[in-house]
């Protein structure tokens, strides 16, 4: 089973994904995003530590295509939106012209899609919802919007379920 968790900031998709996998006696779990010299971002990171059962493991990875192609348990990968801003900082990218990011990001996305798609073990992804909102006045914030709207379409398309998570409260779409 490979679920897509989506929501808001703060709606409870990170504790839902969670919890989709409490049965689970290990899951790997793959912090994907950047790690930042923020105190605020470190508590935050530490509150999600906190609810892992000590039988999970964590991977701190971009590299979400490798985790999943040799994944031999349950494996969580929190989140997309994270694992996307860490893709283009990795690759000094921000300023570049849009199609070289695009092709950038998209062959990281192929080749995700092909290992979530090969794997037999259950995956569950979180990922932000970017398509409710106005659109973002610097040119940073609307490529950031429209590669994760591509990225969530097409990782949607490769799950069996997707679930929208909102104050809490989930809708399976």
């Amino acid at each position: 089973m490979k679920v897509l968790v989506t929501g808001g900031v703060r709606s409870g998709k990170s504790r839902h994904a969670e919890l989709l996998l409490a049965d689970a006696s290990g899951v790997t779990y793959v912090a994907a995003g950047p790690v930042y010299d923020d105190a605020d971002w470190a508590a935050r990171i530490e509150v999600h530590r906190a609810r892992r059962p000590d039988t999970w493991s964590t991977e701190e990875t971009r590299d979400v295509a490798g985790v999943l192609a040799t994944a031999a348990e349950p494996v969580l990968v929190d989140c997309l939106g994270t694992w996307l801003t860490g893709v283009i900082d990795d690759a000094g990218l921000w300023e570049a012209p849009v199609e070289q990011v695009e092709a950038h990001v998209l062959g990281h996305l192929d080749a995700l899609l092909v290992a979530l798609t090969g794997t037999a073990e259950q995956v569950v992804l979180v990922t932000n919802e970017v398509g409710l909102g106005v659109v973002p006045e610097h040119r940073s914030a609307r490529l950031f919007r429209d590669l994760l709207g591509t990225i969530n379409q097409r990782v949607a398309a490769a799950c069996d379920e997707v679930h929208l998570v909102i104050a809490g409260r989930v809708l399976r779409l």
